[in-house]
Protein backbone atom coordinates (compact mmCIF):
# COMPACT_ATOMS: atom_id res chain seq x y z
CA UNK A 1 0.00 0.00 0.00
CA UNK A 2 1.09 3.54 -0.72
CA UNK A 3 1.80 5.49 2.46
CA UNK A 4 -0.94 8.13 2.80
CA UNK A 5 -0.30 11.72 3.81
CA UNK A 6 -1.11 12.92 7.31
CA UNK A 7 -2.58 16.26 8.30
CA UNK A 8 -4.08 18.08 11.28
CA UNK A 9 -7.54 19.46 12.00
CA UNK A 10 -7.78 21.89 14.90
CA UNK A 11 -10.97 23.35 16.39
CA UNK A 12 -8.85 25.55 18.70
CA UNK A 13 -10.38 24.34 21.97
CA UNK A 14 -10.06 26.39 25.14
CA UNK A 15 -8.63 24.18 27.88
CA UNK A 16 -10.12 24.16 31.38
CA UNK A 17 -8.21 26.63 33.51
CA UNK A 18 -6.86 28.34 30.42
CA UNK A 19 -7.90 31.37 28.36
CA UNK A 20 -8.76 32.21 24.78
CA UNK A 21 -5.32 33.80 24.44
CA UNK A 22 -3.71 30.55 25.56
CA UNK A 23 -5.85 28.55 23.13
CA UNK A 24 -4.54 30.69 20.26
CA UNK A 25 -0.96 30.24 21.46
CA UNK A 26 -1.56 26.49 21.68
CA UNK A 27 -2.88 26.56 18.11
CA UNK A 28 0.38 28.05 16.84
CA UNK A 29 2.53 25.72 18.94
CA UNK A 30 0.72 22.66 17.55
CA UNK A 31 1.17 23.93 13.99
CA UNK A 32 4.90 24.41 14.55
CA UNK A 33 5.21 20.97 16.14
CA UNK A 34 3.37 19.12 13.36
CA UNK A 35 5.22 21.09 10.71
CA UNK A 36 8.50 19.84 12.21
CA UNK A 37 7.11 16.29 12.15
CA UNK A 38 6.40 16.57 8.42
CA UNK A 39 2.61 16.84 8.42
CA UNK A 40 1.25 18.00 5.08
CA UNK A 41 -1.45 20.47 6.07
CA UNK A 42 -2.98 22.16 9.11
CA UNK A 43 -6.64 23.06 8.93
CA UNK A 44 -8.66 25.21 11.31
CA UNK A 45 -12.41 24.67 11.64
CA UNK A 46 -15.07 27.37 11.70
CA UNK A 47 -17.44 27.41 14.69
CA UNK A 48 -19.56 30.19 16.13
CA UNK A 49 -21.10 31.10 19.50
CA UNK A 50 -19.18 28.34 21.27
CA UNK A 51 -17.25 29.60 24.27
CA UNK A 52 -15.16 26.42 24.38
CA UNK A 53 -13.82 26.90 20.84
CA UNK A 54 -11.85 29.94 19.65
CA UNK A 55 -12.09 29.32 15.90
CA UNK A 56 -14.85 31.70 14.77
CA UNK A 57 -12.62 34.15 12.81
CA UNK A 58 -11.01 31.36 10.80
CA UNK A 59 -9.24 33.43 8.14
CA UNK A 60 -7.53 35.54 10.81
CA UNK A 61 -6.34 32.41 12.63
CA UNK A 62 -5.05 30.97 9.37
CA UNK A 63 -3.11 34.17 8.69
CA UNK A 64 -1.65 34.10 12.20
CA UNK A 65 -0.62 30.45 11.80
CA UNK A 66 0.96 31.08 8.40
CA UNK A 67 2.95 33.94 9.89
CA UNK A 68 4.42 31.66 12.57
CA UNK A 69 5.22 28.63 10.37
CA UNK A 70 7.47 28.13 7.36
CA UNK A 71 6.35 25.32 5.07
CA UNK A 72 3.15 23.60 6.19
CA UNK A 73 0.01 24.30 4.17
CA UNK A 74 -2.65 26.03 6.28
CA UNK A 75 -6.31 26.13 5.44
CA UNK A 76 -9.95 26.13 6.44
CA UNK A 77 -11.63 22.98 7.60
CA UNK A 78 -13.73 24.59 6.48
CA UNK A 79 -15.25 27.88 5.48
CA UNK A 80 -18.98 27.39 6.03
CA UNK A 81 -20.34 28.99 2.88
CA UNK A 82 -23.89 29.65 4.17
CA UNK A 83 -22.28 32.22 6.48
CA UNK A 84 -20.24 34.10 3.88
CA UNK A 85 -20.45 35.86 0.55
CA UNK A 86 -18.26 33.99 -1.99
CA UNK A 87 -16.75 37.35 -2.99
CA UNK A 88 -15.61 38.06 0.59
CA UNK A 89 -14.16 34.55 0.86
CA UNK A 90 -12.32 34.97 -2.44
CA UNK A 91 -10.90 38.35 -1.37
CA UNK A 92 -9.80 37.12 2.05
CA UNK A 93 -8.22 33.89 0.90
CA UNK A 94 -6.89 35.48 -2.27
CA UNK A 95 -5.07 37.94 -0.01
CA UNK A 96 -3.68 35.09 2.09
CA UNK A 97 -2.54 33.23 -1.03
CA UNK A 98 -0.83 36.38 -2.28
CA UNK A 99 1.00 36.82 1.03
CA UNK A 100 1.83 33.10 1.34
CA UNK A 101 1.86 31.62 -2.18
CA UNK A 102 1.37 27.87 -2.39
CA UNK A 103 0.56 27.50 1.30
CA UNK A 104 -3.20 28.15 1.49
CA UNK A 105 -6.07 25.63 1.21
CA UNK A 106 -9.77 26.39 1.08
CA UNK A 107 -12.00 23.67 2.48
CA UNK A 108 -15.69 24.39 1.90
CA UNK A 109 -18.71 23.21 3.89
CA UNK A 110 -22.45 23.62 3.48
CA UNK A 111 -23.36 23.60 7.21
CA UNK A 112 -23.40 26.78 9.32
CA UNK A 113 -21.07 25.38 11.99
CA UNK A 114 -23.35 26.46 14.83
CA UNK A 115 -26.88 26.25 16.23
CA UNK A 116 -30.03 27.48 14.49
CA UNK A 117 -30.34 30.84 16.28
CA UNK A 118 -26.69 31.71 15.74
CA UNK A 119 -26.99 30.63 12.11
CA UNK A 120 -29.83 33.10 11.69
CA UNK A 121 -27.60 35.86 13.09
CA UNK A 122 -24.88 34.91 10.58
CA UNK A 123 -27.12 34.59 7.54
CA UNK A 124 -26.58 36.63 4.44
CA UNK A 125 -30.29 36.35 3.60
CA UNK A 126 -33.49 35.12 5.17
CA UNK A 127 -33.65 31.99 3.05
CA UNK A 128 -31.63 28.86 3.75
CA UNK A 129 -28.41 29.62 1.87
CA UNK A 130 -26.98 26.10 2.27
CA UNK A 131 -29.19 25.24 -0.70
CA UNK A 132 -26.96 27.55 -2.75
CA UNK A 133 -23.80 25.62 -1.88
CA UNK A 134 -23.09 24.21 -5.40
CA UNK A 135 -23.57 27.64 -6.96
CA UNK A 136 -21.41 29.28 -4.30
CA UNK A 137 -18.61 26.78 -5.00
CA UNK A 138 -18.83 27.53 -8.72
CA UNK A 139 -18.72 31.26 -8.02
CA UNK A 140 -15.62 30.83 -5.87
CA UNK A 141 -13.96 28.81 -8.62
CA UNK A 142 -14.57 31.69 -11.01
CA UNK A 143 -13.35 34.40 -8.62
CA UNK A 144 -10.11 32.49 -7.95
CA UNK A 145 -9.61 31.40 -11.56
CA UNK A 146 -8.02 32.96 -14.60
CA UNK A 147 -8.67 36.56 -15.67
CA UNK A 148 -10.42 35.57 -18.90
CA UNK A 149 -13.18 33.77 -16.99
CA UNK A 150 -14.27 36.74 -14.89
CA UNK A 151 -17.43 38.84 -15.03
CA UNK A 152 -17.96 42.44 -14.00
CA UNK A 153 -17.51 41.66 -10.27
CA UNK A 154 -13.99 40.47 -9.55
CA UNK A 155 -12.02 39.46 -6.47
CA UNK A 156 -8.91 41.58 -5.87
CA UNK A 157 -6.72 39.89 -4.71
CA UNK A 158 -8.03 36.51 -5.78
CA UNK A 159 -7.97 36.33 -9.57
CA UNK A 160 -5.38 33.86 -10.77
CA UNK A 161 -4.51 32.50 -7.34
CA UNK A 162 -6.16 29.13 -8.13
CA UNK A 163 -6.35 28.28 -4.43
CA UNK A 164 -7.00 24.54 -4.04
CA UNK A 165 -10.65 23.93 -3.13
CA UNK A 166 -11.83 20.93 -1.10
CA UNK A 167 -15.43 19.82 -0.59
CA UNK A 168 -16.21 18.86 3.01
CA UNK A 169 -19.03 16.55 3.97
CA UNK A 170 -20.52 14.24 6.56
CA UNK A 171 -23.11 12.60 4.30
CA UNK A 172 -23.39 11.40 0.70
CA UNK A 173 -24.71 14.70 -0.70
CA UNK A 174 -21.34 16.44 -0.77
CA UNK A 175 -19.70 13.29 -2.17
CA UNK A 176 -21.78 13.65 -5.33
CA UNK A 177 -20.89 17.34 -5.61
CA UNK A 178 -17.14 16.77 -5.12
CA UNK A 179 -17.23 14.01 -7.73
CA UNK A 180 -19.20 16.10 -10.23
CA UNK A 181 -16.81 19.05 -9.92
CA UNK A 182 -13.66 16.92 -9.87
CA UNK A 183 -12.51 18.31 -6.55
CA UNK A 184 -10.86 16.63 -3.54
CA UNK A 185 -13.31 15.29 -0.96
CA UNK A 186 -12.92 15.42 2.83
CA UNK A 187 -15.20 13.29 4.99
CA UNK A 188 -15.84 14.37 8.59
CA UNK A 189 -15.57 10.94 10.21
CA UNK A 190 -14.26 12.56 13.39
CA UNK A 191 -17.83 13.34 14.44
CA UNK A 192 -20.17 11.74 11.87
CA UNK A 193 -18.66 8.42 10.73
CA UNK A 194 -21.87 6.54 9.87
CA UNK A 195 -21.87 7.16 6.09
CA UNK A 196 -18.09 7.22 5.62
CA UNK A 197 -17.63 4.17 3.40
CA UNK A 198 -20.76 4.83 1.36
CA UNK A 199 -19.69 8.43 0.72
CA UNK A 200 -16.18 7.43 -0.35
CA UNK A 201 -17.62 4.82 -2.72
CA UNK A 202 -19.97 7.37 -4.29
CA UNK A 203 -17.20 9.92 -4.66
CA UNK A 204 -14.83 7.49 -6.37
CA UNK A 205 -17.40 5.87 -8.66
CA UNK A 206 -18.90 9.18 -9.84
CA UNK A 207 -15.68 11.19 -10.08
CA UNK A 208 -15.19 13.29 -13.21
CA UNK A 209 -11.65 14.50 -13.97
CA UNK A 210 -11.26 18.26 -13.99
CA UNK A 211 -8.63 20.96 -14.44
CA UNK A 212 -8.10 20.71 -10.69
CA UNK A 213 -7.78 16.95 -10.33
CA UNK A 214 -7.21 14.03 -12.71
CA UNK A 215 -8.32 11.31 -10.31
CA UNK A 216 -10.19 11.13 -6.98
CA UNK A 217 -8.43 12.38 -3.86
CA UNK A 218 -10.10 11.44 -0.58
CA UNK A 219 -9.21 12.71 2.88
CA UNK A 220 -10.68 11.18 6.03
CA UNK A 221 -10.80 13.23 9.24
CA UNK A 222 -10.62 11.02 12.34
CA UNK A 223 -9.90 11.15 16.05
CA UNK A 224 -6.50 9.98 17.30
CA UNK A 225 -5.50 9.43 20.92
CA UNK A 226 -2.02 7.87 20.92
CA UNK A 227 0.07 7.36 24.03
CA UNK A 228 2.94 5.32 25.47
CA UNK A 229 0.66 2.32 26.08
CA UNK A 230 -2.97 1.29 25.73
CA UNK A 231 -3.91 2.03 29.32
CA UNK A 232 -2.59 5.58 29.13
CA UNK A 233 -4.35 6.14 25.81
CA UNK A 234 -7.69 4.98 27.21
CA UNK A 235 -7.20 7.31 30.17
CA UNK A 236 -6.41 10.29 27.91
CA UNK A 237 -9.40 9.41 25.73
CA UNK A 238 -11.78 10.40 28.53
CA UNK A 239 -11.03 14.01 27.56
CA UNK A 240 -12.43 13.26 24.09
CA UNK A 241 -15.45 11.53 25.64
CA UNK A 242 -16.14 14.57 27.80
CA UNK A 243 -15.74 16.86 24.76
CA UNK A 244 -18.39 14.98 22.78
CA UNK A 245 -20.64 14.67 25.83
CA UNK A 246 -20.55 18.48 25.90
CA UNK A 247 -21.65 18.46 22.25
CA UNK A 248 -24.55 16.12 23.05
CA UNK A 249 -25.63 18.24 26.01
CA UNK A 250 -24.77 21.59 24.35
CA UNK A 251 -22.98 22.47 27.59
CA UNK A 252 -20.04 24.27 25.92
CA UNK A 253 -17.58 23.45 28.68
CA UNK A 254 -13.83 23.83 28.04
CA UNK A 255 -11.58 20.91 27.14
CA UNK A 256 -11.32 18.98 30.40
CA UNK A 257 -8.55 16.92 32.02
CA UNK A 258 -8.87 13.13 31.75
CA UNK A 259 -10.79 11.06 34.30
CA UNK A 260 -10.17 7.68 35.84
CA UNK A 261 -13.63 6.63 34.67
CA UNK A 262 -16.66 8.06 32.89
CA UNK A 263 -18.98 6.05 35.14
CA UNK A 264 -21.59 8.34 36.59
CA UNK A 265 -20.68 11.11 34.14
CA UNK A 266 -23.20 10.10 31.50
CA UNK A 267 -26.36 8.05 31.10
CA UNK A 268 -26.66 5.07 28.77
CA UNK A 269 -28.20 7.05 25.92
CA UNK A 270 -25.49 9.71 26.11
CA UNK A 271 -22.78 7.06 26.21
CA UNK A 272 -24.22 5.37 23.11
CA UNK A 273 -24.46 8.70 21.25
CA UNK A 274 -20.88 9.68 22.08
CA UNK A 275 -19.57 6.26 21.09
CA UNK A 276 -21.45 6.46 17.78
CA UNK A 277 -20.04 9.93 17.07
CA UNK A 278 -16.48 8.81 17.87
CA UNK A 279 -16.58 5.39 16.23
CA UNK A 280 -13.82 6.47 13.84
CA UNK A 281 -11.14 6.86 16.51
CA UNK A 282 -7.68 5.36 16.84
CA UNK A 283 -6.88 4.90 20.53
CA UNK A 284 -3.88 3.04 21.91
CA UNK A 285 -0.17 2.62 22.36
CA UNK A 286 2.18 2.31 19.35
CA UNK A 287 1.46 -1.35 18.52
CA UNK A 288 -2.31 -1.04 18.94
CA UNK A 289 -2.38 2.20 17.00
CA UNK A 290 -0.45 0.66 14.10
CA UNK A 291 -2.82 -2.31 14.00
CA UNK A 292 -5.92 -0.10 14.13
CA UNK A 293 -4.64 2.19 11.41
CA UNK A 294 -3.57 -0.74 9.22
CA UNK A 295 -7.08 -2.19 9.38
CA UNK A 296 -8.68 1.19 8.70
CA UNK A 297 -6.46 2.01 5.74
CA UNK A 298 -6.89 -1.45 4.23
CA UNK A 299 -10.64 -0.85 4.32
CA UNK A 300 -10.76 2.81 3.23
CA UNK A 301 -7.65 3.36 1.07
CA UNK A 302 -7.88 7.11 1.68
CA UNK A 303 -5.17 9.29 0.15
CA UNK A 304 -4.78 11.30 3.35
CA UNK A 305 -5.83 11.17 6.99
CA UNK A 306 -6.50 14.32 8.98
CA UNK A 307 -6.14 13.78 12.72
CA UNK A 308 -7.91 15.52 15.60
CA UNK A 309 -6.40 14.81 19.03
CA UNK A 310 -8.53 16.01 21.93
CA UNK A 311 -5.87 15.67 24.63
CA UNK A 312 -5.78 18.05 27.58
CA UNK A 313 -2.01 18.11 28.20
CA UNK A 314 -0.37 19.73 25.19
CA UNK A 315 2.91 17.84 25.58
CA UNK A 316 0.96 14.57 25.45
CA UNK A 317 -1.01 15.91 22.46
CA UNK A 318 2.28 16.61 20.69
CA UNK A 319 3.37 13.03 21.39
CA UNK A 320 0.07 11.69 20.06
CA UNK A 321 0.69 13.35 16.71
CA UNK A 322 4.23 11.95 16.61
CA UNK A 323 3.01 8.43 17.34
CA UNK A 324 0.23 8.72 14.76
CA UNK A 325 2.64 9.69 12.01
CA UNK A 326 4.89 6.83 13.05
CA UNK A 327 1.96 4.38 12.80
CA UNK A 328 1.00 5.63 9.33
CA UNK A 329 4.59 5.33 8.08
CA UNK A 330 4.65 1.71 9.29
CA UNK A 331 1.91 0.73 6.78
Amino acid sequence: MTTPAVSVLNLVPVRAGGSTEQALADMVALAQHTEALGYRRYWIAEHHNTTSLASSATSILISHTLQHTQTITVGSGGVMLPNHSPLIVAEQYGTLATLYPGRVDLGLGRAPGTDRLTAQALRRAERETSLDFPEDVATLQRYLGSAEGQGYVKAFPGIGTHIPLYILGSSTESAYLAAEKGLPYVFAAHFAPRMLEQALSIYRSHFRPSESLAQPYAIVALNVIAAADDEEAQYQATTQQQFFLNVVRNSRLPLSPPLESMDGRWNEMERHTVESMTACSLIGGPATLAAQFGELHTRLRADEYMAVSYIYDQALQFESYRLFKQAVEAV
